[in-house]
């Protein structure tokens, strides 16, 4: 390119004009080779790194709630194996499910753009296509009109303040990082609502935490 850019200098007029924007055209086909259609515009999904990603997945205790005590334990991010590992919310049962990349009961089947979405804003992959989300209110910048959130007590409503470098490096981990482990969770429980009367604004807070200082704090 550097070469017939340097050609077109040489040049005068109209033909260096129009050289120079095939050769720009022609740069940005090639960078834009394989990006995913979101709306109307091309993104290329970020490339998380795994191992970031395995420091946030076990500093972030997910092992906590979907199995394993370290990576090396029996049962690491594989879900639900006992009764003891599921919740009751009110009148329903809730199962953390299997995070492991297999493509029948775990996260396998999904993108990493889907599971990236499932951190930062609550989405179930398996209701949620792949598509780059840029709002939060429901019916624009591709969030869903109806959406199917995960089951409480899956932590989203804080994890969605994590800087998106660190999502997507999760996201990473648990779809290129890990083996995949067969292991069918049961679907949790919940309302018919997909727990959106639960997760607003109102309840939660807004996509950004308060200003600093809130009531609460004071400047060190």
């Amino acid at each position: 390119m550097r070469k017939v850019l340097q050609a077109a200098s040489r040049l005068s007029g109209p033909l260096a004009a129009v050289l120079v924007l095939v050769v720009v055209m022609a740069a940005w086909t090639r960078s834009s080779a394989g990006a995913r259609l979101a709306g109307d515009a091309v993104v290329a999904p970020p490339r998380g790194d795994v191992l970031r990603g395995r420091y946030s997945v076990i500093t972030h205790d997910c092992a906590g709630c979907h199995g394993g005590t370290s990576p090396a334990s029996r049962g690491w991010l594989a879900g639900v194996m006992s009764p003891e590992m599921e919740f009751k919310i009110g009148p329903f049962t809730t199962r953390p499910r299997n995070l492991t990349p297999d493509d029948a009961t775990g996260l396998g089947r999904f993108t990493e753009r889907q599971i990236f979405n499932a951190l930062r804003y609550g989405l179930r992959p398996e209701d949620t296509p792949d598509v780059e989300i840029t709002s939060r209110t429901p019916g624009r910048g591709n969030f869903p009109e109806h959406p199917h959130y995960l089951a409480v007590p899956m932590p989203w409503t804080a994890w969605r303040y994590l800087p998106e470098r660190e999502l997507w490096d999760m996201a990473a981990y648990l779809k290129r990082g890990l083996k995949p482990v067969t292991n069918k969770v049961l679907d949790s429980e919940g309302p018919p609502d997909f727990w959106a009367s639960e997760y607003t604004d109102e309840k939660y807070g807004g996509a950004q935490p308060p200003a600093f200082p809130t009531a609460n704090e004071r400047r060190p």
